[in-house]
């Protein structure tokens, strides 16, 4: 699989761009600050329906405009397939697939598989357990495309089931002599055990798959002794009855969430817990050692997408300045042999020469082939 072109119109910085891709390795050069991320966050956005940069779409639209799109053109074993977004901040969004619009934006899932790599993943290592989780489920979707309807409705009924709580709480907080009415509450434990116990299984499946190829990348990349290994921490204890144990822990902490007006349990509080060797990865990990586990997190990804039979696009955003030369040629021997890798770069001498294919210049909202 390769992108063979992409166009942006009111996208970020760019009123209107289009850019002929090749297959193999594609080298983004120039300045910072010139719109090279925004071109591959547009390929990212096609890919997961999320900004690696931003929660929201709003700041994707170019100023002054009322909506940014998103085109490109996908080559997957000789055929051609088309897909159009259409961003438009404060209503739905629209899209097409072979000229042809579908019923639901996340209908086009599937169509690009991606991996992107950048600055921002440190952050898998570093940050908070939102962004692990986050690196999962996009993932997660990615591979089976049924989950983003499983995410939307397990999202849904936990902002309701919120929204009763904080209610509560507010009453009580107010002088409520019953605390607000929570006669509900048994069904929105119902539906969120439901959802949650099927994110919960995919994830577990999905971390199982991901583990070896995670310890391999990081020995790779790294050139260490260390093994890196992962682990999913549900909020639950586990067992065979995934949505029972849930529903049991929702009845466990019951009394702190209405105390606290806050939903304590469910896959919205597990977290993927990351070691180098004995030690924690957070907090113990050096900076290099942060760098390669984050390039081994996104390069497992990308061996599971391949193992499924479709190798994916491959995006390294900037990250080649961040590397000590051990670790750009290591992971320039990694790469090397993918259908298509975008690199992003502000010098040339950075990215090794193994990945010196097609390069294009950017600055001044053109993109030039070179």
């Amino acid at each position: 699989m390769y992108v063979r072109a992409l166009e942006l119109v009111d996208f970020r910085s760019y009123q209107r761009v289009v850019v002929e891709l090749d297959p193999g390795p594609c080298v983004l050069v120039g300045p910072n600050g010139v719109g090279k991320t925004n071109l591959v966050e547009a390929l990212g956005y096609i890919a997961t329906l999320e900004s690696h940069r931003v929660a929201t779409d709003a700041p994707l639209v170019r100023f002054g405009a009322a909506r940014a799109v998103v085109r490109c053109a996908v080559l997957h074993d000789e055929r051609e397939l088309l897909i159009e977004l259409s961003i438009e901040p404060g209503k739905a969004n629209k899209a097409r697939l072979g000229r042809s619009p579908v019923t639901r934006t996340r209908d086009i899932l599937g169509a690009l598989k991606l991996v992107l790599f950048a600055p921002e993943d440190l952050s898998l290592v570093r940050g908070d357990p939102s962004e692990r989780r986050r690196y999962l489920d996009e993932l997660l979707q990615q591979r089976q495309p049924r989950f983003a309807g499983v995410r939307a409705d397990y999202d849904r009924v936990l902002k309701q089931r919120n929204a009763l709580l904080r209610s509560a709480y507010l009453a009580r907080k107010t002088g409520g002599s019953r605390g607000g009415d929570l006669s509900t509450l048994d069904v929105w434990d119902t539906h969120l055990a439901r959802h949650g116990a099927q994110l919960v299984r995919a994830r577990l499946d999905l971390v199982a798959g991901l583990a070896p190829h995670v310890a391999k990348a990081y020995a790779a990349v790294s050139a260490s002794r260390s093994d890196a290994r992962i682990a999913y921490s549900p909020s639950i204890e586990l067992r065979d009855d995934v949505e029972q144990a849930l529903l049991e822990k929702l009845a466990e902490v019951r009394k702190q969430e209405i105390e606290r007006g806050v939903t304590l349990a469910g896959p919205h509080r597990d977290d993927l817990t990351l070691t180098l060797g004995e030690l924690p990865a957070k907090g113990y990990a050096s900076h290099g050692e942060s760098w390669s586990y984050a390039l081994a997190l996104r390069l497992a990804a990308y061996d599971l997408l391949r193992d499924d039979g479709v190798e994916p696009v491959l995006v390294l955003d900037d990250v080649f300045a961040e590397l000590d030369v051990g670790r750009r040629e290591r992971l320039a021997d990694l790469v090397g042999g993918a259908s298509q890798v975008i690199v992003t770069c502000a010098v040339d001498d950075d990215v090794p020469r193994s990945l010196r294919g097609a390069r294009y210049e950017v600055g001044g909202g053109e993109v030039r082939r070179v």
